[in-house]
């Protein structure tokens, strides 16, 4: 089982990349190929599926789409290849958002996701997302950007944003930072 690889990208396609490691190019599927450059080293944190006539290695940036990656696919219903593309075509803040709030569509935007699998997503992972402190932060970015598209200043968003319960849906935590800020 390989944690992760360091290495140089020799070789960008739609939905892969290959990263020269000692003269080894390992292929890695990844949720955004193209976020790679050519030439340049990356730690890519792997996940490495194995079955029977099929090894595959998928690869993220940082180890919290890989921790996502592997919540999503621990959901019955939901493969590998239906989960990289939610974190291609989502970002993981509003991934996980979704899951807490009980958004279904948001969820049945994803391609491969209808109601059911939707509906199992929230079932299996409500509650066990919001808990660590990456996903509390994820939010936090989230309130930071509605603010700023408010017009507030980072300086003032930042004095108030620590007295923001972070575990409230989004709605409500920017109407008590607007309560807070408005003092």
């Amino acid at each position: 089982m390989y944690a992760y690889i360091k290495g140089y990208v020799k070789d960008i396609e739609s939905d892969y990349i290959v990263l020269d490691n000692n003269g080894i190019g390992y292929l890695i599927y990844t949720a955004s190929p193209y976020s790679f450059d050519m030439d340049k080293e990356y730690t890519v944190y792997l996940y490495q599926y194995v079955r029977e006539d099929e090894i595959t290695l998928y690869g993220f940036k940082t180890i919290d789409e890989k921790k996502l990656f592997l919540k999503l696919i621990s959901v019955k219903g939901v493969g590998c290849k239906m989960a990289l593309p939610m974190l291609a075509t989502g970002s993981p803040s509003g991934i996980i958002d979704a899951i807490e709030r009980e958004n279904i569509l948001y969820l049945k935007k994803f391609p491969k996701i209808g109601d059911k699998v939707a509906r199992q997503i929230i079932l299996d992972l409500k509650g066990k997302l919001a808990k660590s402190d990456d996903s509390s932060n994820l939010v936090n970015d989230e309130l930071i950007e509605a603010l700023k598209s408010l017009g507030y200043k980072n300086s003032d968003i930042n004095k108030v944003i620590k007295n923001v319960d972070s575990s409230l849906d989004i709605e409500v935590q920017i109407k008590e930072a607007l309560k807070l800020l408005l003092k």
